[in-house]
């Protein structure tokens, strides 16, 4: 089979992770929390290891990824989804539509994805963040619709990183990338390939996933650093381990301070006791009120 830069290399394996959440597993695996490790003893940095990822599926998974993951099918990604003409629904209608993702063969977890963002959210709202961030924590995972709208989990999840340039080292599983047709293509596999030096992320492509496409749908709605949330909160490559600040310009590095506040509520908020949802809900439905209009186009 020919590989080009204009179609995704064909795989026969779609789905390769047991559930969603054995991703978020596989990041708590990756970056623990450190108030744990410290109390046992231990440093950050004996955890900083990507080799603590052993998983076969984990494995496939990122293999897919990074072989399919190229500047050609993020536009064209890009061009299918950021039309918003799949299906038009209120928030409480996608929320929904998302709980269809919970899988009963995940070991690990059975709450649904709404318990998931409101432990998320109530963890931000518990330490006084403004509302606008309790409502980024409540919407950040919302576009794994697109597994729904029929993308493969390696289109839909993981961590992010820039297309369009050389694939960093750091990424985990970058060993993958050997096989992605970008690699060989000196257009792109240089350290700023079609990019300028410190172009600023707002010029950069990103992979594509669930990040990018709510961040695109929230534009007109939320406050910039919400939308740096929502955009970059599994770019893993950037916020923990630093590999692309030769694209960032000044304003990146200060809303990444932002996304650092955010990444512990959302890996670290998980807990097996669900929140009263009844007693929570008018509170949700204000801010939802707050800041979007009655239904939105998915």
């Amino acid at each position: 089979m020919s590989q080009t830069l204009n179609h995704p290399i064909k795989q026969p394996q779609n789905n390769p992770l047991h559930s969603l959440e054995e991703w978020e597993e596989d990041l708590l695996n990756r970056y623990p929390d450190p108030n744990s490790i410290l109390k046992e003893g231990k440093t950050v940095e004996t955890y900083r290891n990507y080799e603590t990822t052993t998983r076969d599926t984990v494995k496939e998974f990122y293999r897919l990824n990074h072989i399919n993951q190229t500047y050609d099918f993020v536009l064209q990604k890009k061009a299918e989804f950021l039309k918003f003409d799949k299906k038009e629904m209120t928030v409480w209608d996608a929320v929904e539509f998302l709980n269809q993702l919970v899988d009963d063969s995940d070991p690990d977890t059975d709450l649904d994805q709404l318990q998931h963002l409101l432990q998320t959210s109530e963890a931000i709202r518990a330490d006084g963040h403004p509302d606008w961030m309790v409502l980024t924590g409540f919407f950040h995972d919302m576009g794994k619709v697109l597994c729904l709208f029929g993308e493969p989990q390696w289109a839909s999840v993981g961590d992010t990183y820039p297309v369009g340039c050389a694939f960093s080292d750091r990424i985990v599983f970058s060993e993958f990338f050997k096989d992605n047709p970008e690699r060989n293509n000196p257009k792109y596999n240089t350290k700023y390939g079609i990019y300028e030096p410190n172009c600023g992320l707002s010029n950069v492509h990103m992979s594509w996933g669930h990040d990018e496409y709510f961040y695109s749908m929230m534009k007109p709605y939320l406050p910039e650093p919400a939308l740096y949330i929502l955009r970059y909160h599994s770019f893993y490559p950037q916020h923990r381990e630093n590999a692309y600040e030769h694209l960032m310009d000044k304003h990146d590095e200060e809303m990444f301070k932002w996304v650092k506040l955010f990444n512990p509520y959302d890996l670290y908020s998980k807990n097996p006791n669900p929140p009263d949802w009844q007693n929570l809900k008018p509170y949700y439905e204000d801010l939802v009120a707050k800041y979007l209009p009655p239904t939105l186009k998915f």
